[in-house]
């Protein structure tokens, strides 16, 4: 077996939909118990655009951790949950996610297995990024006051093709993910890039997550199961 990760994203659109989108967050853990072959899930929202902590009511995530692909595809196929998902989104879309590697904890331990070694990476895969923190409560207003500087080098940046902020708590547990059009603009944004070592420097500085992970991914297939 060889572990596969997943993030689903889903879009709703109407009153209705949105706020069973948002009871999900709550209701949507009955439904994992169920699931085979996951080891590690997370249900998200998502802020706003340009990392604003306010929460976006229009998207949602749910990250899964899989002991193999079949489990994954067996899941979107046939469970009870999928089926719900599918009903109420206007659009739904899975990424498949092999690690290639990731560094830190995500609740106590760190959920991915690194799955293709990094030579094995070719100028035409594209890359996913996964950064995640939990942000100690006496840190919060200094954090976000940083944010949009920190965020300024993202904007036009070269090979970024997706970037979203996803959450499991507002304002104090965030995860970002982003896609790039291949290994090589990733690596030239985070060496090259003043302005993102400047904010790497601050984090280590003021020590603002109680617990951080980073990793990343190559993205296998992505599938849109309903929305165009």
């Amino acid at each position: 077996m060889s572990q596969i990760t997943t993030l689903t994203v889903l879009n709703y659109k109407g009153f209705s939909e949105k706020f069973w989108a948002l009871s999900m967050m709550q209701f949507g853990h009955k439904y994992m118990k169920t699931v085979e072959g996951q080891s590690f899930y997370k249900l998200m929202g998502s802020g706003k655009d340009n990392f604003n902590p306010f929460p976006d009511w229009n998207v949602y995530a749910v990250l899964q951790v899989w002991d193999d692909k079949t489990f994954a595809e067996n899941f979107f196929e046939t469970h009870k949950l999928s089926r719900l998902y599918q009903k109420h989104a206007e659009k739904m879309e899975v990424l498949y996610l092999e690690s290639i590697q990731a560094r830190g904890e995500w609740n106590g331990s760190n959920p991915f297995t690194s799955t293709v070694k990094s030579n094995a990476i070719d100028e035409s895969d594209q890359i996913a990024v996964i950064t995640r923190a939990s942000i100690k409560t006496k840190m919060l207003l200094k954090f976000w006051k940083y944010v949009p500087e920190s965020q300024k080098p993202l904007e036009n940046t070269k090979g970024l093709l997706y970037t979203k902020g996803f959450g499991e708590l507002p304002f104090v547990e965030m995860a970002t993910f982003s896609i790039w059009e291949n290994i090589d603009c990733l690596q030239a944004y985070a060496y090259q890039s003043h302005e993102h070592i400047k904010a790497i420097q601050k984090t280590r500085q003021l020590d603002w997550y109680s617990e951080e992970l980073f990793s990343r991914f190559r993205l296998q297939d992505k599938v849109v199961l309903k929305g165009a």
